[in-house]
C-alpha cells in the first residue's frame, strides 16, 4: 500500500500523490508501486526491495541522488493465540525531494508519524524525521522488553508448580526474542554511529540533543535486553531443576503407594492359593475374611506412614 503524507501548518494530512516534501510510506507495497516510486525519484529498484527481505541487515548506503538507512524495528506476531516478538527491517530512504519509508507490514512505529501525534513533526525536515523515526523505534524496543520481562514473571509463577514442558518452552520463545532484540539493538547501534559522521544528513543545532536521546535510549534499550537475557537463561536453568523436582516428588508419592498396597495382596495372595486350609490362621472363623481385611488395612497404614516418614523417600 502507498501512502503519501504532507505537514501543513502544524498538521499533516494525507494527499492524493506524492509532491515535493512529502512522506510516501509503503508498507506490504506491491511490485508496481516499487516500480513507480523507483522510476519517479531515480531510485534503485533492489534498494527499494532491501528492506523486504527479513534477514536484510542495518546499514547506511550512501547513493548519489538518495541516502538509504535501514535499521530493524520490533513487530507483534500472533501465533497460537499468544503476541510473539520478533523484527523486522524498515528502510528510509532520503532524496532531494521526499522521504520514503519502505517496510513488509503495516507497523504501529509510524502509526503516531501519519497521525499528527508527535511533536514537531514536518515531513520536509528530513534528518529530523529519520532521529525522530530511530527515537521511537528505541523506545518501542523499550516497551515490549518490559512486556517480555512482565511474561517471563507470570511464567516463574506458574513454573513453581508445573511438571509440564509448555511453560518451559515458552521461556524458550521469550529467550529467543530478547535475542533477536539484543542482536537488531546492536546492528542499531552501529548505524546511529554512522549517522554521526555522515556529512550527508544535515543536523540541525535543535537535532543534535535528538541525537543523543536516540543514542542513549538505544544503548538503553541494548542493556535492558543483555539483562532481561542472562535473568531469563538463570530461570530457564532453574526451572528445569525444579520440574524435574516436582517430578521426582510425584514418582515418590507413586512408589510409596505401590509398596503400601503390595502388603494386602501379598496377604490375599496367599489365602488365594489352592492349599489346604487347615494351615491358614482364621481360615475355619466366622469373622476370620473380616478380621483379615482389618489386618491388611492397619499394616497398610502403619507402612504408609513409615515409608512417608523414612529417609529413603525424601
Amino acid at each position: 500500500m502507498l501512502r503519501c503524507f504532507l505537514s501543513d501548518d502544524d498538521d499533516i494530512r494525507e494527499i492524493e500523490g506524492p509532491i515535493k516534501g512529502c512522506w510516501i510510506a509503503l508498507s506490504h507495497p506491491s511490485d508496481s508501486e516499487l516500480a513507480f516510486v523507483s522510476q519517479k525519484y531515480d531510485i534503485d529498484l533492489a534498494d527499494m526491495r532491501a528492506s523486504l527481505d527479513e534477514e536484510e541487515r542495518s546499514r547506511v548506503d550512501v547513493e548519489e541522488k538518495y541516502t538509504m538507512v535501514i535499521v530493524d524495528i520490533p513487530t507483534v506476531e500472533n501465533r497460537n493465540g499468544r503476541d510473539w516478538y520478533e523484527t523486522i527491517p524498515l528502510s528510509v530512504i532520503v532524496t532531494n525531494d521526499v522521504v520514503i519509508t519502505v517496510c513488509e507490514k503495516d507497523t504501529p512505529l509510524l502509526q503516531p508519524f501519519m497521525q499528527g501525534r508527535i511533536r514537531n513533526f514536518y515531513t520536509y525536515m528530513k534528518s529530523r524525521f529519520i532521529l525522530q523515526i530511530l527515537y521511537r523505534n528505541s523506545q518501542m524496543y523499550l516497551r515490549y522488553l518490559r512486556i517480555v520481562d512482565r511474561e517471563s514473571d507470570k511464567l516463574e509463577l506458574r513454573l513453581q508448580h508445573s511438571m509440564q514442558n509448555r511453560e518451559i518452552l515458552m521461556l524458550m520463545e521469550l529467550s529467543k526474542t530478547l535475542v533477536y532484540f539484543a542482536t537488531s539493538l546492536r546492528s542499531n547501534e552501529v548505524v546511529l554511529e554512522r549517522l554521526t559522521k555522515l556529512p550527508r544528513i544535515r543536523r540541525y543545532p535543535d537535532d543534535e540533543d535528538l541525537l543523543n536521546d536516540v543514542i542513549i535510549e538505544n544503548k538503553q534499550a541494548i542493556e535492558m535486553a543483555g539483562i532481561y537475557s542472562g535473568v531469563l537463561q538463570g530461570m530457564m536453568d532453574a526451572f528445569g531443576s525444579i520440574v524435574s523436582n516436582n517430578l521426582n516428588n510425584v514418582m515418590r508419592i507413586f512408589s510409596i503407594l505401590s509398596i503400601v498396597l503390595s502388603i494386602p495382596t501379598i496377604i490375599f495372595s496367599a489365602y488365594g492359593m489352592n492349599l489346604n486350609l487347615q494351615g491358614m490362621p482364621l481360615s475355619h472363623s466366622f469373622w476370620g475374611f473380616l478380621i483379615i481385611c482389618v489386618f491388611s488395612i492397619i499394616l497398610a497404614v502403619i507402612a504408609w506412614f513409615w515409608l512417608s516418614k523414612s529417609k529413603l523417600f525424601r
